[in-house]
């Protein structure tokens, strides 16, 4: 844990980089700031859309220093000082009506998104809502969502409340089985994705295209879709609010996204 060999910082949005406003405090943003100054890379990596992560990369000027946005939880790669997408992966069309089903089936809500919009079967849900606010997207209700959805989406989220998507999560994990991603991003938040797409995956061919080891690496996050990179990152970071099972995994535990914990690994550990 030196500082000298860390070129690279990933740094999941919600509930590490942002506070529980959403917004990035002056500290950590200073912080951040520096870091790219003196030649560090900064990715934002997140289970949003990009069009909820691309506001955050602008705020801290990833275009000026080759920064990078992985949204989708990594299903999408763009180089924000290109402006290029270099990595994609969409859900096939034809396993659409199979999760749908398995929405139904469970009786859950779900969204999925187009453009800009998100598309929902049920618009009143507050899981819903939340993830319309988050992103500062409308939420769309289409009425026979069934057959509308004819087309590739990136991720399909199952919401509802976490005691009961525990339940759903090894149910739908089953019925999809291995050419899918399964896991929680939230409790509140299923998602469902292409298969091999998770953070650490997506940074394994980020790495590779910039020729930058792992060891290098620092990774901070706090939810459970922040495991993987946790595991693979030189640095595996915590913060202090994480879900237990991150906590348990981390090689370093920092204060809270309230309390300005990226802030503090920057500060440690790169600069």
């Amino acid at each position: 844990m030196q500082k000298q060999p860390y070129e690279i910082i990933v740094l999941d949005l919600d509930g590490t980089l942002t506070n529980r406003e959403k917004i990035i405090t002056p500290r950590t943003k200073a912080a951040i700031m520096e870091a790219q100054r003196r030649g560090k890379r900064v990715v934002l990596a997140s289970g949003r859309p990009t069009m909820g992560v691309t506001p955050l990369a602008k705020e801290l000027c990833l275009g000026n220093y080759h920064g990078f946005i992985l949204s989708f939880n990594g299903g999408t790669m763009i180089d924000c000082a290109s402006g290029e997408t270099i990595f994609s992966r969409m859900l096939p069309a034809k396993s659409n009506q199979r999760i749908m089903e398995l929405a139904d089936e469970n009786q859950v809500a779900f969204l999925t998104y187009e453009g800009e919009r998100l598309l929902t079967n049920d618009a009143e849900c507050p899981y819903c809502m939340l993830e319309s606010k988050i992103n500062h997207a409308p939420l769309v209700e289409i009425e026979n969502i069934r057959s509308y959805l004819t087309f590739e989406v990136p991720k399909f989220l199952f919401v509802d409340d976490g005691g009961y998507l525990a339940m759903v999560e090894p149910r739908v994990k089953a019925a999809l089985g291995k050419n899918f991603s399964v896991y929680r991003s939230d409790p509140y938040f299923l998602e469902i994705l292409p298969k091999g797409i998770d953070k650490a995956q997506s940074l394994e061919r980020l790495l590779g295209h910039l020729g930058i080891s792992k060891e290098r690496m620092i990774a901070c996050g706090d939810g459970y879709n922040d495991l993987s990179m946790i595991r693979y990152a030189g640095l595996g970071v915590a913060m202090e609010n994480a879900v237990l099972s991150l906590r348990k995994e981390a090689d370093y535990i920092t204060s809270s996204n309230n309390d300005d914990g990226v802030a503090e690994v920057i500060e440690k550990f790169m600069l």
